[in-house]
């Protein structure tokens, strides 16, 4: 028969195998506790890389790695504008702790689909127009973030585009229809620039891969001197097909992001994306803290860059300016 064990040696047995035994259970509940974050995106993961980069460099900033004490629940819309509403359903389904919007469609259908979620949005356009906040000092919903401008710095891409092309009368905007809010306020703003300067504009317009081929094949009897795009998510992932077609027409074009001249396209100006998604990130930190939305004034972008691709003005058969090259923040060789 064995030994009777005493009971301090029992106690401390008893204690040790429920610390055992309730190992795995607090293991799991510190698991559950990670805030999840829903990110979501008009775009595909490619597309907005660099900017994913800049979000998860505030996240940072804020004291948040993913997979260290943060989850990212991502959802990708690929272009499809459609899908946004569903796919921002789910993220409010899954009940994540805060939903970070890039681009106009995917803000406005987050704040859309939950009115309890915090929202973090990214937009180009004004927010307050958009109906995402009432005041950019005084968010009074459950929704702010970063305004990064692109519309509004049409006077600014006509000036340049002009500098660098100087003989240019007639431009080409190209917008895409579907990005509704985006068009019009492009179109608007570049209406009434070129009017200041002087300048012939011809609107077309592009939905698709196909309709764009469609725009550039009117440059044959169009004959324009230089190119305005529009900024939006389908022409940001069809960069490479529109810097191509651009030189292969051998039309000037200016572009709303540095993301253009990095793959050929001319010349681009604007605020950093990449720099309003850091933003973002830190703000989407702040929240995971404790902050609520109506703490967080709307920011305004600050950065802004010129960036001109050298290599594809000397295709072009342009010289760049010093005035231009001067002040340009990158010039690829």
């Amino acid at each position: 028969m064995s030994p009777p064990i005493k009971r301090r040696a029992f106690i401390a047995l008893l204690g040790g195998a429920a610390a055992t035994s309730a190992w795995p259970l607090a293991a799991h509940a510190q698991q559950r506790a990670m805030p999840t974050i829903g990110f979501l995106s008009s775009q595909s993961p490619n597309a907005i890389a660099d900017f994913l980069r800049g979000f998860h460099r505030g996240l940072k900033d804020a004291g948040y790695v993913e997979g260290e004490n943060v989850a990212i629940e991502y959802r990708w819309a690929d272009n499809q504008i459609d899908r946004l509403p569903a796919l921002a359903a789910e993220l409010v389904r899954r009940r994540v702790a805060v939903i970070a919007a890039s681009g106009g469609p995917a803000s406005t259908s987050a704040a859309k689909a939950t009115a309890s979620i915090p929202v973090v949005f990214m937009v180009a356009e004004d927010p307050v127009r958009l109906g995402l906040v009432t005041s950019l000092a005084r968010p009074d919903g459950n929704a702010t973030g970063v305004n990064f401008f692109a519309a509004e710095l049409a006077a600014k891409r006509l000036e340049l585009l002009r500098e660098l092309a100087p003989a240019a009368t007639r431009v080409v905007v190209l917008l895409n229809p579907a990005e509704t809010a985006i068009a019009a306020a492009n179109l608007r703003d570049v209406e009434a620039a070129a009017r200041a300067m002087g300048l012939q504009i011809h609107v077309l317009n592009a939905s698709t891969s196909h309709e764009i081929d469609a725009a550039f094949a009117t440059f044959a009897s169009e004959r324009p001197h230089a190119l305005f795009i529009s900024s939006g998510p389908l022409f940001t992932s069809r960069r490479v097909q529109l810097a191509h077609l651009a030189t292969r027409h051998a039309v000037p074009a200016i572009h709303g992001s540095r993301l253009y001249p990095e793959v050929g396209g001319l010349m681009s100006y604007g605020a950093s994306i990449r720099e309003a998604h850091r933003q973002a990130g830190v703000y989407t930190g702040r929240i995971l803290k404790g902050a609520k939305p109506t703490d967080l004034p709307v920011v305004q972008s600050s950065k802004f860059e010129l960036v001109i691709n050298a290599q594809t003005a000397k295709l072009l058969g342009l010289t760049v300016p010093h005035t231009l090259l001067a002040t340009a923040d990158e010039v690829i060789e």
